[in-house]
């Protein structure tokens, strides 16, 4: 017998595949997937998302994989779970000014309480900008109220 979702886990949801996320809004990227496992984000970068020395700030980059592989990981969880990122790490490969990005997020593995996510940001041109990993906690009963 599966525990019903919480309001919590279906607003989540529910605001994610909306893009009503208001990170999202604020820095401009949109999900354009997000099922088993596997979550798609993009961002047209431009010159708004700039660091002093004219380029993409990293913490934008930062952003886009992380709201891929947390959305990637919160497909996967149980009626009743949540869940919180742990640790993040990012490699940056090329310079970005202005480019239409994607981010692509995949849980590689999930195991019962702890998942292990990957992602990849291209340009527009296929080509590598970053790549991000990340591990999520998965929260059960009293941990996962409030969150």
């Amino acid at each position: 017998m599966s525990t019903p979702e919480s309001p919590v886990e279906a607003g989540y949801k529910t605001r994610a595949k909306a893009n009503d996320v208001p990170v999202a809004r604020l820095i401009g990227f949109e999900a354009k997937q997000i099922a088993d496992g596997r979550a798609s984000v993009t961002l047209a970068a431009g010159p708004q998302h700039a660091n002093p020395m004219g380029t993409l700030h990293g913490g934008i980059l930062c952003d886009i994989a992380d709201a891929a592989m947390g959305m990637a990981f919160a497909s996967t969880l149980a009626p009743g779970e949540t869940f919180t990122t742990v640790e993040l790490k990012i490699n940056f490969f090329r310079p970005v000014w202005e480019a239409r990005l994607q981010a692509e997020g995949k849980v590689v593995r999930r195991g019962r309480s702890l998942g292990y996510v990957e992602c990849e940001v291209t340009d527009e041109r296929g080509r590598l900008v970053a790549k991000a990993a990340s591990t999520c906690l998965a929260l059960k009963g009293e941990d996962a109220k409030g969150r």
